[in-house]
């Protein structure tokens, strides 16, 4: 799996979900349309396990967590920004998202849970803050940030 083609995979589904509202409706209709068990799902997933295998996913470590930005925002990939994280059974730097955050939850060990969501997509609103966790296991967690935006808070 080339760089280019996984940004192919992701311009995919960010077509589809440029410009409609970041809330629980988007949430379901991921679910619905691009959850476990279709095909969008299951290529996303696997192009992320073939990234990480290869070395260009989740290239850096910090505090337990690999991680990485794959992807700046981008005019192909609707303003969305591409990070990919794995993590075994920890709570990662709280963080708020001024315009939203869509995140893919791709278990990989164990009955991995992402903020107590499992496999699939969890979707919070322009505005919403977290500590990212993942809890019962490993997962890999894809985030698509419109415009890149992500605000880490003070310790």
């Amino acid at each position: 799996m080339s760089k280019e083609s996984f940004h192919q995979i992701v311009a995919d589904v960010t077509s589809q979900i440029a410009g409609r509202p970041l809330d629980a409706e988007l949430d379901r209709w991921l679910n619905t349309v691009h959850g476990v068990g279709s095909e969008s799902y299951e290529r996303l997933k696997q192009a992320c396990i073939d990234g990480v295998a290869e070395g260009w996913l989740c290239e850096r470590e910090g505090g337990g967590i690999k991680y990485g930005r794959v992807f700046k925002a981008d005019d192909a990939l609707h303003r969305f920004s591409v990070d990919v994280v794995d993590m075994r059974d920890i709570e990662g730097p709280h963080h708020t998202h001024p315009n939203g955050e869509v995140d893919l939850i791709m278990p990989l060990e164990g009955d991995a849970t992402f903020d107590g969501r499992p496999a699939g997509w969890c979707v919070y609103p322009p505005g919403s803050a977290h500590h990212p966790t993942v809890a019962q296991g490993r997962a890999l967690v894809l985030y698509l940030l419109p415009e890149g935006q992500i605000q880490f808070s003070r310790s």
